[in-house]
């Protein structure tokens, strides 16, 4: 059965109490997003939304992690921390210039996260969708909204996305709005349930259960247990980018290694 590309991880690589639990103690700082390439298949980065990269340091990326490792970006708040989105003409345009093709076929989605209080306006967000650009110079771009707010759960909001192609994040496990409507030709997820109560951040059983719904939406199939809100989506194989986010952070990466696991015996 044909199947759309599967990525697992975490958000960012730098977080000190990762060491010993994931990042083995004698590992030089320098070496970690080696270590995370080696055991993972991709990583969500904070670091874009809240400040501007050199195109050298997307370079170094690049060059640190095998070539089926993949970068998801958090696109910058200049453009989402906004009350009016349609305004953020500016604010895209300098963060896709900003040297992120350096990553090349290493470059995810961009992940436009709206701030938690950002409503749904649908002519505001009809706008936004317009400038966020299909691709920078000859490399083609993804993107996907987060939109947080429960008044982005409906059947319009659904239906800008798709008519523009950018996917809307499913925030899972995180007591915000969650959108399972698949918008565009990939699934983003964002897993954010993650408990000290649990070994490996998830149950047994939930990582099962996350596992199957991951390998349901890269078959084209959207899990039933999960919430949609527009007109059936086309069943078509889908790229399916899931990232263990938040929740009890320490356990995310036995949480992202154990589904990444689950995942290669289902299809593999």
């Amino acid at each position: 059965m044909a199947m759309g590309r599967i990525v697992i991880g975490v958000g960012g690589w730098t977080f000190a109490p990762w060491r010993g639990p994931y990042y083995p103690d004698t590992l030089p700082q320098r070496r970690e997003l080696e270590h995370m390439g080696a055991t993972m298949t991709g990583v969500e980065v904070n670091g874009t939304f809240y400040g501007s990269q050199k195109p050298e340091s997307f370079r170094k990326w690049h060059d640190s992690v095998p070539d089926d490792f993949v970068f998801a970006l958090k696109g910058t708040r200049y453009a989402t921390n906004r009350r009016v989105l349609a305004e953020a003409g500016d604010s895209v345009e300098r963060f896709v210039s900003s040297g992120i093709v350096e990553l090349k076929d290493k470059l995810g989605p961009i992940n436009w996260q709206l701030a938690a209080t950002k409503q749904f306006d649908p002519e505001d967000f009809a706008t936004f969708l317009r400038l966020l650009p299909s691709s920078e110079g000859s490399h083609p771009l993804r993107h996907a909204v987060e939109a947080r707010h429960a008044s982005f759960a409906n059947a319009e909001a659904v239906a800008l996305a798709r008519e523009h192609g950018v996917a809307l994040v499913a925030g899972c496990d995180a007591g915000y709005a969650e959108i399972a409507d698949p918008t565009a030709d990939f699934i983003y997820l964002r897993l954010q349930g993650t408990s000290e109560a649990h070994e490996k951040g998830y149950s047994d059983a939930d990582l099962d259960a996350w596992a199957e719904r991951i390998a349901m939406f890269a078959r084209g199939e959207v899990p039933s247990d999960l919430p949609t809100f527009g007109p059936k989506a086309q069943s078509t194989p889908r790229d399916v980018y899931a990232f263990v986010i938040s929740g009890d952070k320490v356990k995310n990466p036995a949480a992202a290694m154990a589904l990444i696991e689950r995942v290669a015996k289902m299809t593999g």
